[in-house]
């Protein structure tokens, strides 16, 4: 699949690292794409986990990805402000199918006042010795872990203040 342009729509499918599966967004739509960002939309989108279970997201986000680091950003717009949802994670490739990355457990969730948590390190743990990272993918998702913190405490890319005013004001004029 070329780039796809702004407008279309496309499904998110997030892998592990053992190449199952995790979990597909059905329908995200394209604000900007370029070979090495791509920022979409989508608002009470379906998702299929890989256990067979569905549901809807709550609410709008607008989605950040880029092949240039290992994390992508899940901005949602609630009515106490902006959550982020951030995932430590393959750079993005898109082929005919989907966008696609690895998701690799570490996470890290964002308040509307920017204080933050990282979450879900026993699950990274646990499966780093399950599917046998390679010591050099563990350096790697840490120091992007460091990078994506960094981020957050400079409001950089997607935690700049006018960054989901912006995207979220293009998805509304779009026809979906």
């Amino acid at each position: 699949m070329a780039v796809p342009n702004a407008g279309e729509n496309i499904e998110i499918h997030s892998y592990k690292h053992d190449g199952h599966i995790h979990r597909i967004w059905e329908e995200t739509m394209v604000l900007k794409s370029q070979s090495n960002l791509l920022i979409g939309a989508n608002d009470h989108v379906l998702v299929k986990e890989s256990d067979g279970r569905t549901w809807r997201t709550r609410e709008p986000a607008i989605t950040y990805f880029t092949s240039n680091y290992w994390f992508n950003v899940i901005c949602m717009i609630r009515h106490d402000g902006i959550h982020f949802y951030c995932n430590i994670s393959s750079p993005f490739v898109i082929d005919e199918e989907a966008l696609k990355y690895i998701d690799y457990d570490l996470d890290i969730k964002v308040f509307p006042d920017m204080t933050y948590k990282i979450l879900d390190e026993d699950e990274f743990d646990e499966h780093q010795q399950q599917m046998n990272y390679p010591d050099v993918l563990k350096k790697i998702l840490y120091k992007q872990l460091h990078t994506l913190e960094r981020w957050i405490q400079q409001r950089k890319g997607p935690f700049s203040p006018e960054f989901v005013d912006k995207w979220y004001e293009l998805y509304l004029t779009l026809p979906s």
